[in-house]
């Protein structure tokens, strides 16, 4: 009877007129960065160009493919993005178990509970950290991109509260069947913590993907640069040079199509992962197992 009173309607109505709002001005952006892509030089330069492609032109697009620096960074990125998310939720998983327990079966939680916290609230600065790195000989090296941040203490959290909820009789069940602990994580704990999972791995995509600071920060060669650090010394920097574009065919394209152009193509693997894990998304973080 709740859902048919008039005042929940109302309600209803206007929250669903607010959402449709703000999703259309989250895909305005993106739809007019696509339409610049495929847009001809001069309507791009004359600001011409609003939610459809003006003088329909795929040079930008060409010309970014074409680009072996560009190519590059975006593999390093993928392969960045890929260890590093393994590697993330491997350590959060592990982490998360014990500190899920209570202190009568892990001794040490709180402790080590405590100094997950503390990473969370005080760090040694830039400085300190960027002198670790060098002592660890990891300048201009590609792991320096995904072992510095493997440790999410954040997303830690975030899989221990979810163990908590899992039911204790699961847990006991496999241990009285003669379960060990590391059996009972991967046996019992891994598929129910699948939806938990991939939303933590979602998290932890995103961060990889787009993170381009610590590319500048600790890579000196181009080269080397993961892509989103290769797109903010193109798109920010206003760094063409990188791009090795012939003089003749700049006459065909405009930097603002070809920054558009890397843009949406950088877009497009996060794009392309989220329906595949938006279905986990809808069972949350809380999904119980407990069947009768």
């Amino acid at each position: 009877m709740y859902y048919k009173t008039v005042p929940y309607r109302i309600f209803n109505a206007i929250n669903t007129a607010l959402l449709l709002v703000l999703s259309i001005l989250c895909v305005i952006p993106l739809v007019h960065v696509l339409a610049v892509s495929f847009s001809a030089k001069s309507a791009a330069d004359g600001n011409l160009v609003g939610l459809w492609p003006v003088d329909l032109s795929l040079e930008a697009y060409k010309t970014t493919l074409e680009t072996p620096l560009f190519l590059h960074s975006m593999w390093v990125s993928v392969e960045r993005t890929v260890l590093g998310t393994a590697l993330t939720l491997l350590l959060a998983f592990l982490a998360a178990y014990p500190l899920s327990k209570e202190t009568q079966v892990f001794r040490m939680r709180n402790v080590y509970s405590w100094i997950f916290v503390f990473t969370m609230i005080f760090n040694g600065g830039l400085v300190p950290f960027y002198m670790v790195i060098q002592k660890l000989h990891l300048m201009n090296h590609f792991w320096v991109l995904v072992l510095p941040g493997a440790v999410n203490v954040y997303l830690t959290v975030l899989l221990m509260n979810f163990f908590r909820g899992v039911p204790k009789e699961l847990e006991e069940a496999a241990l009285i069947d003669g379960a060990g602990h590391f059996k009972t994580l991967f046996r019992i704990y891994l598929p129910v913590s699948l939806p938990a999972i991939a939303t933590l791995a979602l998290f932890s995509v995103v961060f990889h993907w787009n993170s381009w600071f610590d590319g500048l920060l600790y890579i000196n060669n181009k080269e080397d640069y993961p892509l989103a650090t290769f797109l903010q010394t193109i798109i920010i920097g206003h760094d063409m040079s990188s791009m090795s574009i012939d003089p003749k065919q700049m006459e065909l394209i405009s930097q603002k199509t070809v920054n558009a152009a890397q843009i949406f193509i950088g877009a497009v693997p996060v794009l392309m992962v989220y329906p595949f894990l938006q279905k986990y998304f809808v069972k949350g973080l809380v999904l119980g197992s407990v069947k009768e």
